[in-house]
């Protein structure tokens, strides 16, 4: 959400660290999440709701997002908010002076005091917009007083219920109407975002498995309705007072890890039909010239992508704003620093920009393809600054002229307090905004409303993705899941379901899947029926086979291939295999990797093992062993893949 005024709450913020005066922040407390057992069944939808133009669920084909009939579903969204709190955090709870923008959200969807819920959606519609992010904040989960009969002046029927409750009733109307909800986990707490808040991490009020639990409690609440199309777990990680989050690090502060977590549990204890959307890092180190600091957003991604028991359920996210930058939190005073914000920079360098940070992300053929989804970005209609406004028009150029995914910030507000809405709504419920001949941000949003974009069909693109035991297991398959462990004590990775193993790196564990077909039989790989086999030692490897001579090999039994390994430290400790679904007798290769790369010359996949060594099959192979050794001095890592024509 945009920080101005949060170049104010930042300076704040940014002060706060500097004096230390502060060793950890204040926050609302937060009851106990509900268990997974404690969570609700669906709740009933009213089945004579008019049926949208597209149809859920909503999954991932490359860079695109598609619909339950294979067709492109671009998200054109706004990011409707109120739910995840209004309090800036100082001055009292009930002055709505002391409310971003002067606007009390009561802890619910903006502007039901105002506006009739059937008004305000066909307002929506009137945008043009099929999407709509709607945070929340834990505490609105467990909030169980109602909300007071003004907060919902304009929908009477919604008096006496608790924030969640009209939650439920606003998810309901939205569905019902056509629009598909992506949920945001916004906030701890219900208040403002985004500074040093009590909201930087998704645990900074609250542990991670509580955090995962009301996950859990939210996607099974709606798996139900079918508008209900993803789960946005958390907005804008950054830095606290003391620490930074990281991108797999393992320890409690590791974002990646923790999206992982989240992500695994909605789709296997909760709802199996929604997107998975993960936000890049938005802040680490402290804003002060000469200490480092700056917007990871998706970068890490490059080294480290999410592997989810679905291959096609991955969607990243970022936000832009122009008073920010690559390095610039976008404080003004304190905490701010001489770094360029993204309006500063040109349109050349804004792009670079844009690709460097987060769009480099749908690539084709790469570990981490996956759809970004810009989720926020805007700009006021009052802005005088030429620069601001030069911004705008750029970026939402590149959004139209490269087919983006977006949402705005935001899509309600009240006329006179916040101008960034694209709605405004008066005491009276009378309307302005963006859709208002006089708005000077309607041409630039036209542009991009209207602009080309890939409609029909989307064609099946091979799915490459990474495996990773840095710090545990990657059982990303849930027919393997489903027959224990397989190897106990050791690190296990298996390839999710529908894909096969391609590649290994040489020390670090990493692996990498696929299910290219090359020039053979592609997609899916293995038998409907028949189990799987562990491999331990050599008996498999038949009389006059031997292709890595001096060498301990792992061979899948004839008709078998890889789809999974596990380590013990760096040593191999087996190899998992599981039958094929029709005869793979082709020919087959050693690939050696102790000593270098050899990959296939288009390296498809990516650096899936940055800074080891790596072996891969060809897109038209499959693997079928791997090969290492136990002799002192030597690395025990894999050395070598035995690779066998598909057909």
């Amino acid at each position: 959400m945009p920080i101005a005024p949060a170049a104010l709450r930042l300076t704040v913020a940014v002060a706060g660290f500097l004096l230390a005066a502060a060793t950890a922040t204040s926050t609302s407390a937060v009851p106990q999440a509900p268990t997974a057992a404690a969570a609700p069944a669906p709740r009933p939808v009213d089945a004579t709701a008019a049926a949208p133009a597209w149809s859920p669920p909503l999954s991932t084909e490359g860079r695109y997002i598609v619909d339950g009939r294979g067709n492109r579903f671009q998200l054109k969204g706004a990011n409707w908010d109120g739910a995840q709190g209004s309090w800036t955090g100082s001055g009292s709870v009930d002055d709505p002076a002391d409310h971003h923008a002067g606007q009390d959200s009561y802890g619910i969807p903006l502007g039901l005091d105002r506006v009739p819920l059937a008004q305000l959606l066909d307002d929506f519609h009137q945008l043009g917009i099929n999407t709509i992010r709607l945070p929340f904040s834990n505490a609105m989960i467990h909030d169980t007083a109602p909300v007071p009969d003004n907060a919902v002046a304009a929908n009477p029927r919604l008096r006496g219920r608790t924030p969640l409750e009209i939650y439920d009733a606003v998810v309901d109307a939205l569905s019902g109407s056509g629009f598909a909800v992506i949920l945001n986990n916004h906030t701890n707490t219900s208040r403002w975002c985004c500074g040093i808040d009590g909201n930087e991490r998704w645990n900074s009020s609250q542990s991670t498995q509580q955090w995962a639990g009301d996950w859990v409690f939210m996607a099974r609440r709606y798996a139900g309705v079918p508008g209900v199309v993803g789960a946005d777990l958390y907005n804008e990680v950054r830095r606290d007072v003391l620490d930074d989050p990281n991108w797999g690090m393992g320890d409690g502060h590791d974002w990646y890890a923790a999206a992982q977590l989240a992500a695994e549990r909605i789709l296997t204890e909760a709802d199996p039909r929604l997107l998975v959307v993960i936000e890049g890092i938005n802040w680490t180190g402290v804003p002060v010239d000469g200490l480092p600091h700056g917007r990871p957003v998706l970068t890490p991604a490059r080294t480290l992508s999410h592997t989810l028991v679905d291959a096609h359920k991955l969607v990243y996210s970022a936000h832009f704003y122009g008073y920010t930058g690559p390095h610039h939190s976008g404080a003004t005073g304190i905490g701010e620093t001489h770094d360029p914000r993204y309006q500063d920079l040109s349109r050349d360098d804004l792009y670079a920009a844009l690709q460097d940070e987060a769009f480099f992300v749908e690539e084709t053929d790469r570990h981490y393809t996956a759809p970004v989804w810009v989720s926020e970005f805007g700009i006021g209609a009052g802005e005088t600054n030429p620069a601001a406004r030069t911004w705008f028009a750029r970026v939402t150029d590149y959004f139209a002229d490269h087919d983006v995914d977006f949402a705005f910030w935001p899509l309600v507000g009240f006329a006179g307090h916040d101008d960034w809405a694209l709605l405004q709504y008066d005491g009276t419920g009378h309307r302005s905004g963006i859709l208002d001949a006089g708005d000077w941000r309607a041409t630039a949003w036209q542009r991009l409303m209207s602009a080309p974009s890939e409609t029909g069909p989307v064609a099946a693109v091979p799915t490459w993705r990474m495996l990773s035991v840095d710090h545990g297991d990657a059982v990303e398959s849930l027919r393997v899941r489903a027959a224990g462990d397989w190897d106990p004590g050791a690190y296990k990775a298996v390839c999710p379901d529908g894909l096969r193993l391609t590649g290994l790196g040489h020390t670090g564990g990493r692996g990498l899947c696929t299910d290219t077909a090359g020039s053979g039989p592609g997609g899916d790989l293995r038998a409907a029926t028949g189990g799987q086999t562990v491999v331990t030692d050599e008996r498999h490897v038949p009389p006059g086979g031997d292709w890595a001579s001096g060498y301990t090999k792992l061979q899948c039994p004839q008709g078998d291939f890889l789809i999974g390994y596990s380590v013990r430290g760096e040593r191999v400790s087996a190899a998992l295999c599981v039958p094929a679904r029709s005869p793979l007798a082709g020919a087959g290769r050693t690939v050696w990797f102790d000593r270098s790369d050899n990959r296939p010359a288009d390296a498809a996949g990516g650096d899936f093992a940055y800074g080891d060594y790596k072996g891969q099959c060809a897109d038209d192979e499959y693997a079928a062993g791997i090969a290492f050794t136990t002799r002192l001095g030597s690395r025990p890592g894999p050395d070598a893949l035995l690779c066998r024509r598909l057909s």
